[in-house]
C-alpha cells in the first residue's frame, strides 16, 4: 500500500501535468478583435478551467504578473466573507455626552466611526432621528467626531488621475459621511423653461443654483454644456443649460472641500431637520463610558453586493481598512495588506508568490496579480462555505451592474470587471450550454485595453459554448 506522501506527490505530478496540457493558443475570434484594437496577443493573459478541475481548457501567458485593477476586489470580498462571515456588521456608536431636559442637550453629541461604507444620508438621517427621539433639538455643545479607527495616509484626492471631483477618489475614513459627496439632480420643468436642481445631502453656508435653463440640444456631454465651476466650496455654480430632452439626470460630485465636508453636511441636516447646534461639528475622542445606541450598518453579504455589482472603489477601501481593524484594534494599510498577504497563501499557498497588494480596491498602478492566481482564488471560492454570497455579488451579463450593457449572453456569466487607463479584465464564472461551469480569467494591459473589450466578449461567448470554435496559434496572422 502506498504511502501519504508518495499519494500526495503522484497527486501534485498530475495536476502539473494536466494543468499544463491546454495549448498556447486563443480563439479566432479573440485575435480577430485584438487585431482590430490594435492590442497584441502578449499584452493578454487568459485562463479557463471548469469549475472543480485543475485541468486548462485554455490557457495564455496565464502566469504572467499584471495589473488587476477592479478585479483585486474579487481577493478583498472573498478575505472579508471569509474572515469575517457574511452576515458581519459596522457599528457606529453614538453618546448623548451630558443632560437632557426640555429638548436641550447640555453637552456633545458624540460619534465614534468603525469604518461603515454605507452611512449614507438616508442613514444619517435615521442616526439624527433617533437623537430627536431621546428627546433632543437643541445641542447646548458640539457634535464631536471620533475618527481614530482608521489611521490612513493624507492625500489629495486628485493624486491618483487628477479627478479630484470624482466620487471614486475620495479617501477612506473611520467616519466616512455620505462619501464627501453631493448628488446634484436636475429636472427639467417645460412650463417655465428651466431645469430644476436639487442637492443632496444639503451642506450648511453653500449656496446653489436653484435652476439652469433649458436648452434644445441633443442629450450628449449635458454635464460639459451645464459649464459648471465647483472650485469654490461655497458656491455651485452652474453657467450653462441642460438639454431638455435628457429628461431627469443626476451628477454625482466629491466635495471640494474634504476636509470641511463632514460640518457642512451634518449641521445642514441637523437643521433641515428642525435641530439647532450652538457649537460647532469638529474632531475629538469619543467617550469610555456605554454608548447610548448604536447604529448598525446592513450585513457585510448586502455591502459586498454593491462593491462587486458596481465597482464601488471607496467601500472596497473601506471594507480593506476593516479587515485589519478587526484583527487587531486598527485599521492601516500596511496592516490590511499583510492580512490579505496571509489569507491567499493560506488559500492558494505558493502560487500567491509574487501577489503584489496595494489597496483593497485595484485602484493602483502598482497592485499585481497572475490570471493563474486568480482563477485559483475562484476555484477556492467555489468550493468555500461563502460561494453563494460572493457569486450573488458579482454582475451578472446583460443583466445588472457594470455588465449590464455586455455584449456576452445574458445571463450567462457572473463576472467581476476591472478597468483603469491602459487596463481592462474580467474574472468569475461562466455557465455553458453543456451545463458545465467554467471559471474564467481574461486581463489586458495595453494603451489600448478599452478597444479590447469586444475580444473579452468574444472569448466569454467561446466559452458558453464550450470552446468548440477552433484556436488559433498566436503567429496566425489576422
Amino acid at each position: 500500500m502506498l504511502s501519504a506522501p508518495i499519494l500526495r506527490l503522484a497527486a501534485f505530478l498530475l495536476f502539473v501535468s494536466a494543468a499544463g496540457s491546454a495549448a498556447a493558443r486563443l480563439p479566432g475570434e479573440v485575435y480577430s478583435a485584438l487585431d482590430r484594437a490594435k492590442v497584441p496577443a502578449d499584452a493578454v493573459v487568459v485562463l479557463v478551467q471548469e469549475v472543480g478541475s485543475p485541468r486548462n481548457r485554455l490557457a495564455w501567458r496565464a502566469d504572467a504578473a499584471v495589473n488587476p485593477a477592479s478585479l483585486t476586489k474579487l481577493l478583498t470580498t472573498y478575505a472579508a466573507l471569509d474572515l469575517l462571515g457574511p452576515a458581519w456588521t459596522w457599528s457606529t456608536p453614538v453618546w448623548l455626552d451630558g443632560t437632557v431636559r426640555d429638548g436641550v442637550l447640555e453637552g456633545n453629541l458624540v460619534i465614534k466611526g468603525s469604518g461603515d461604507p454605507k452611512l449614507v444620508p438616508e442613514r444619517l438621517w435615521l442616526l439624527l432621528r433617533r437623537v430627536q427621539q431621546l428627546g433632543v433639538r437643541e445641542i447646548r455643545g458640539d457634535i464631536v467626531l471620533d475618527r481614530s479607527a482608521f489611521a490612513v495616509p493624507e492625500q489629495s484626492p486628485a493624486d491618483f488621475d487628477g479627478e479630484a471631483l470624482r466620487p471614486y477618489n475620495v479617501r477612506a475614513d473611520a467616519l466616512l459621511l455620505a462619501y464627501r459627496s453631493v448628488l446634484i439632480g436636475f429636472t427639467p420643468d417645460a412650463a417655465r423653461g428651466v431645469a430644476l436642481v436639487s442637492v443632496d445631502p444639503p451642506l450648511a453656508g453653500v449656496e446653489v443654483d436653484r435652476s439652469v435653463p433649458l436648452s434644445a440640444t441633443a442629450c450628449n456631454d449635458w454635464r460639459a454644456e451645464l459649464k459648471a465651476d465647483f472650485a469654490d466650496p461655497s458656491r455651485l455654480r452652474l453657467a450653462g443649460s441642460f438639454p431638455a430632452v435628457c429628461g431627469e439626470k443626476t451628477w454625482p460630485i466629491a466635495y471640494a472641500e474634504p476636509r470641511r465636508y463632514d460640518e457642512r453636511m451634518l449641521a445642514g441636516l441637523w437643521r433641515e431637520m428642525g435641530g439647532t447646534l450652538a457649537g460647532s461639528v469638529r474632531e475629538g475622542a469619543a467617550p469610555s463610558t456605554p454608548p447610548t445606541f448604536t447604529s448598525a450598518s446592513p450585513a457585510l453579504s448586502e455591502v459586498i453586493r454593491e462593491i462587486n455589482k458596481f465597482s464601488n472603489n471607496v467601500m472596497a477601501q473601506q471594507l480593506f481598512l476593516t479587515l485589519s481593524l478587526a484583527r487587531s484594534g486598527k485599521g492601516t494599510p500596511e496592516a490590511s495588506r499583510e492580512v490579505l498577504r496571509r489569507w491567499l497563501a493560506e488559500r492558494i499557498g505558493r502560487h500567491a508568490d509574487g501577489a503584489v497588494i496595494d489597496n483593497g480596491s485595484g485602484l493602483s498602478r502598482e497592485t499585481r496579480l497572475s490570471a493563474q492566481q486568480l482563477a485559483r482564488l475562484l476555484q477556492s471560492a467555489w468550493g468555500s462555505a461563502v460561494m453563494p454570497e460572493l457569486v450573488a455579488s458579482l454582475p451578472v451579463s446583460g443583466i445588472d451592474g457594470t455588465l449590464i450593457r455586455s455584449k456576452a449572453p445574458p445571463g450567462r456569466a457572473h463576472l467581476k470587471t476591472g478597468s483603469l487607463r491602459d487596463v481592462v479584465g474580467v474574472a468569475g464564472y461562466v455557465l455553458a450550454s453543456s451545463g458545465r461551469r467554467y471559471v474564467v480569467v481574461a486581463i489586458v494591459n495595453h494603451p489600448n485595453a478599452n478597444a479590447a473589450r469586444p475580444a473579452i466578449d468574444a472569448l466569454v461567448q467561446w466559452v458558453v459554448q464550450d470552446g468548440s470554435a477552433p484556436l488559433a496559434s498566436a503567429e496566425t496572422p489576422n
